[in-house]
């Protein structure tokens, strides 16, 4: 049905916008801290605070660091936390085995943060390119990434997140069948309450170089990831994506990166109506603290603008590294 408006100046849609309480008793979209999942990077080391170069803000921090940082998160009602490491180099190799060490750097992470603040919601990756030496998020045969040989290292990986104090695990790798192989393995392991949020239409994309700096991947590919990760071009498959991964056991879905793909993630939750969350990735968060740095825009009401463009889309949720940021400012004054 066609919205019914009076002619002018019988309607005067500026009436809506003339003062703030009215804009915000008519607004149709709400952002709260609640939507925000904040995703931190953790290193080796005691009391490191590490910049990334190509993420303004953001640092790699060592546990001790990451335990303070999950507490402010928390302070400002974050309500969880995504890891990713910086995997040292010397532990790298071609099979990826650190990503099922127990005593790795985010299930360290982990405990640390379960054991200081254990109401804090924890996501990790289910993928192997932070540990994989060839910098893939599968198994590499004479220059092919493997789906099916993938799998059982992604299972692997799956129990021991899982056993470190995951509440939610987030498959990254694009492998076909990984939710239905995570899913079965944690229900015969007693792990049925950790929840998955698929990666389900996760994009090859050019906006994750910064990413791969934080975690210390850059120039550690060998080749490219468009034989697993998704074609720009298309959104029909992203539903078959997501199709199949709710299908075989996924809670939620993700789509990565955010802004670029609003479509998709607007054509997702109008389809399935499930939990949908998009990643405002590191190109993203670069190209957005990089404008403000020069003067060209205002970041701060920047920031705050691309997390509504989410919510408007229709995500549940954000994974950005504005959430400290963003939280502050709707703890404070909105925007």
């Amino acid at each position: 049905m066609s919205p019914i408006t009076a002619p002018f100046p019988l309607s005067r849609p500026r009436r809506l916008r003339r003062t703030p309480w009215i804009r915000d008793l008519v607004a149709e979209t709400r952002l709260s801290v609640g939507d925000l999942i904040w995703p931190i990077f953790v290193r080796d080391g005691e009391g490191i605070e590490e910049p990334v170069a190509s993420m303004p803000g953001v640092v790699r921090h060592s546990v001790d660091r990451a335990v303070q940082a999950a507490e402010m998160a928390a302070a400002l009602g974050i309500p969880c936390l995504a890891i990713f490491p910086y995997t040292d180099p010397a532990v790298k190799n071609p099979e990826a085995t650190e990503a099922w060490n127990p005593e790795n750097l985010v299930c360290r992470a982990t405990r640390a943060i379960k054991s200081t603040v254990p109401d804090i919601g924890i996501l990790l990756d289910v993928a192997l390119d932070p540990y994989n030496s060839l910098g893939h998020d599968g198994l590499v045969r004479d220059g092919v990434v493997v789906n099916d040989e993938t799998l059982v290292a992604l299972e692997r990986m799956t129990l021991v997140l899982a056993e470190a104090g995951a509440d939610i695990l987030g498959p990254s790798d694009m492998m076909d069948g990984r939710v239905g192989v995570m899913r079965r393995a944690l229900e015969s392991h007693d792990f049925g309450d950790v929840m998955i949020m698929s990666y389900a239409a996760k994009y090859a994309s050019g906006f994750y170089g910064p990413f791969r700096d934080a975690v210390g991947a850059t120039g550690a590919l060998t080749g490219d990831k468009k034989t697993y990760q998704m074609d720009p071009a298309n959104t029909d498959e992203a539903l078959r994506e997501v199709a199949a991964d709710l299908s075989e056991g996924a809670d939620m879905v993700m789509v990565k990166p955010g802004l670029p793909y609003l479509d998709v993630c607007a054509r997702v939750k109008r389809e399935f109506q499930v939990p949908t969350f998009a990643y405002q990735v590191s190109g993203e968060y670069a190209m957005i603290e990089a404008a403000a740095a020069n003067g060209w825009i205002d970041g701060d009401r920047t920031a705050m603008e691309a997390l509504l463009a989410f919510k408007r889309a229709g995500c549940d949720g954000i994974l950005t590294y504005h959430a400290i940021r963003a939280a502050k400012i709707l703890d404070g004054m909105g925007f």
